[in-house]
Order: C-alpha cells, then structure tokens, then sequence
C-alpha cells in the first residue's frame, strides 16, 4: 500500500468530524473518496497533507508514519494535492505559480526561484521553469504560461493547479473536488487527465460529488458518510449497495 489511513478520527470542540476511518490506497490505482456534504471528506484529505493534526489514528506512506510531520515534509516525501477552491497566486503569471510547486525539491527555495544570487541558483532557476512548462504542456495550459492566474476562467485555473501539483513530483496525487463548477466538456476533458496521470504511474486519491467520472475511471470507491466508512469496493459494489442508496437519498442519520 502507498497510503494507510488506520482508525483516524478527527474533532473540533467536541463534533466528530471523522471517527474510526481506515481506507487502504493501493499503489497505481485511483482510488475514490465519495459521500454527502459534511461527511468528512475534505477533513480527511487535511489530515493526510497535514494542514489539521489527527485527534486519534495513525497515518502511513509507504510504510513511514506520518502523524507529526510538516506538511512541507509530506509533500518531499511524495505526495502533492490540489483543494476543492482554487489556491493559486492570482498576482502571478500561470507559469509562476507552477514553478512555486517546485520550491520544495530544489536548492534554491521558494523566493530565491525569483532572484539571480549565483549561477547554481540561475541554473536551478531554468530548470525549475522547463519543468513547469513541461507540466503546463501536459494539462492544455502551456500556450497561457504568460498569462496572469487571474484572468483564467475556472476550469483552467484548476488544471494550473493540477500542474502544480505536478510539478512537485509526487506518487501520491490527491484530488479535491476537481470537477467542481465545470461543464459536461470540461469535466470530460478531466475524466481523460486524471486517467492520463494515472497511466504516468501515478496513484490517485479522489475526492468528486460527479458520480458518473467517478464511476468511470475510478478502481476502488471509499464511502463516507457522517464521517465513517460505511462502504468500500469496485464502482459496482458500490453502486448496488444499499447503505450508499440510503447515505445519498437522506434516510439514514446516525444518533
């Protein structure tokens, strides 16, 4: 397994976010996380990139346990994310924001990638930037890298930031949300990107409300619900399962 979640839980001033989550992630497969609002989704993904610290649980990558860890550290380690609103530098230019994904792998740093200070930076520098158009090249984006971030219509931002997270080499690929306010061609687009990640070798985690891209590329389905696991399986145990009908008409609520 790349990734083990073991009987996380996760509160905040006494509600229960997550309580008791284990999820396997397999290596080279995508991997789905699916439920209603508020079943603990995206808190599971901060867990694991560790922008919130685990209540309860332990977290492991590739055999190496990551409670305490920065999430600057788990990004080295392999695991690179995008989140369900768009975090990009609105002030810099698309192929800036790529390059900042790199920061964490390099010499040079985050703010250094902006400024000559000698010619091991400046070299570094150009690396950084062929690997971020390479990156831009990958998703679509590559004839926009001049364009400031802010000027992208939706859909775009989230495949810079796709780029991005790219850019950081990860493994592990986590995915909030991705299709979120795109359109039946643009999620379509999606659908054939993530597949195409995938077949790089890398293992994604998805997180995704549009069941029919979830449906179809994903292996394996996770499914929350009042932040517990009530079901995991292939997308066609998951589709017949009766807890999941019920989780997503409303008719089952915890006590």
């Amino acid at each position: 397994m790349i990734l083990e979640i073991r009987d996380v839980g996760k509160y905040f001033d006494g509600y229960c976010a997550l309580h008791n989550v284990s999820i396997p992630v397999e290596e080279g497969k995508i991997h789905a996380i699916i439920g209603p609002n508020g079943a603990g989704k995206t808190t599971l993904f901060n867990l694991v990139s560790g922008i919130s610290d685990l209540t309860q649980g332990e977290i492991f990558y590739r055999e190496k346990r990551m409670n305490d860890m920065k999430p600057h550290l788990r990004t080295e380690l392999g695991i690179g994310r995008t989140f369900q609103i768009v975090r990009l530098y609105q002030s810099m230019t698309v192929l800036e924001n790529v390059m900042v994904g790199s920061h964490c792998r390099t010499y040079t740093g985050l703010l250094k990638t902006f400024f000559h200070f000698s010619l091991k930076e400046m070299k570094e520098e150009k690396q950084i930037r062929e690997n971020a158009l390479r990156w831009l090249e990958f998703v679509g984006m590559a004839p926009k890298a001049g364009q400031m971030a802010v000027s992208l219509p939706h859909a775009e931002q989230r495949l810079v930031e796709i780029a991005r997270a790219l850019s950081m080499e990860p493994d592990l690929l986590l995915l909030d949300e991705p299709a979120a306010g795109m359109n039946p061609k643009e999620t379509m687009d999606l659908d054939a990107l993530i597949v195409k990640i995938n077949r790089m070798g890398k293992t994604v985690l998805l997180i995704e409300h549009n069941m029919e891209l979830v449906m179809g590329i994903s292996e394996v389905i996770s499914v929350l619900n009042f932040g517990e696991k009530i079901v995991e399986g292939t997308p066609a145990e998951v589709q017949e399962n009766p807890a999941v009908i019920e989780a997503y008409l409303g008719k089952k609520k915890r006590n």
